[in-house]
């Protein structure tokens, strides 16, 4: 059935969509865009049945959206996100009296087992925290690197967080970091020795290398420019003796935190979560561990 494209633009005003984007300040713009891609995506297809208005959407038609998901092999994941977003709008449209009833409730769908994040083990991060040396290697490189991998680990940074780091973010004589994480907000994150040390020896260094035109960005590449979330791949590249992505640093700061009893709460701070049910995944990583030690060394396992 065709759409009128005038009488789309109304269903779509009448939904109210970009309203409810813009009172989610705290996401960042990536999820921003998903929210928006999943909402135009349902009243798409709500549409085809002459609904124009939210307040004529019921569970039924809510249930046989996830049908027809379902029957176009979307992953249970991606379902379970597009559901998600359809029941955060509602939630939000019946505090602004745009309906009056949520049509998500009693909608259940499975998110699936999903993927558990890597964490490196010793043997990962010594070749990537305590490579062999290179004496072909610039040594203003190496303690370069030696800064980022000890801050990616060290302190659980994400990658665009590491790369926008000023040098006014250091602060080496309270042993702490100032980030600035997804939908700008900011925390403070302390800094251990080991970092604290890599980055004193890349400020030994760092006025010799970064031009002027660098400004305060605290690490760069070898054009002078900020560095990007590309050249800290190449780092790990470089450095690392199997395939990894930065981001497996964070979940490894992550998961040896709450490995080493740290407070499910107090690890949602550090890295910068706004829920903590993001931060739970890693205790399922944990219970992975204690669970595979039990198999390799208990003799009734």
């Amino acid at each position: 059935m065709e759409i009128d494209p005038a009488a789309e633009t109304d269903q779509v005003d009448l939904w109210q969509i970009d309203r409810f984007i813009a009172s989610l300040t705290s996401l960042s713009e990536r999820t921003l865009d998903a929210y928006r891609t999943d909402l135009r995506m349902f009243t798409e297809w709500i549409a085809r049945m002459n609904i124009a208005a939210p307040a004529a959407v019921n569970r039924t038609m809510v249930r046989r959206y996830v049908a027809h998901l379902s029957t176009r092999q979307y992953a249970q994941r991606s379902i379970a996100r597009k559901v998600a977003a359809i029941r955060r709008y509602f939630k939000w449209a019946i505090r602004h009296e745009v309906t009056e009833t949520d049509p998500t409730l009693g909608v259940h769908v499975s998110g699936g087992t999903g993927r558990l994040p890597r964490v490196l083990d010793r043997r990962d991060l010594e070749h990537l925290l305590e490579p062999d040396l290179d004496p072909d290697e610039p040594l203003w490189r190496r303690r370069r690197d030696d800064a980022v991998l000890e801050l990616l680990y060290g302190s659980g940074l994400r990658v665009a967080e590491l790369c926008s780091l000023d040098c006014s973010s250091i602060d080496l004589a309270h042993q702490a970091i100032r980030v600035w994480g997804k939908g700008s907000k900011e925390r403070r994150v302390p800094l251990g020795e080991p970092a604290c040390d890599a980055v004193q020896a890349w400020n030994e260094l760092r006025s010799e290398v970064v031009p002027p035109q660098a400004g305060e960005a605290l690490f760069t590449n070898e054009r002078g420019h900020r560095l990007t979330p590309r050249d800290v791949r190449r780092i790990l590249d470089r450095r690392s003796a199997s395939p990894t992505h930065p981001h497996a640093l964070r979940h490894t700061y992550a998961t040896h935190l709450l490995d080493g009893g740290a407070d499910l709460r107090a690890v949602q701070e550090l890295l910068g979560h706004a829920d903590v049910a993001t931060t739970q995944r890693y205790t399922h990583v944990s219970k992975e561990r204690l669970t595979a030690a039990y198999r390799q060394s208990h003799p009734r396992a």
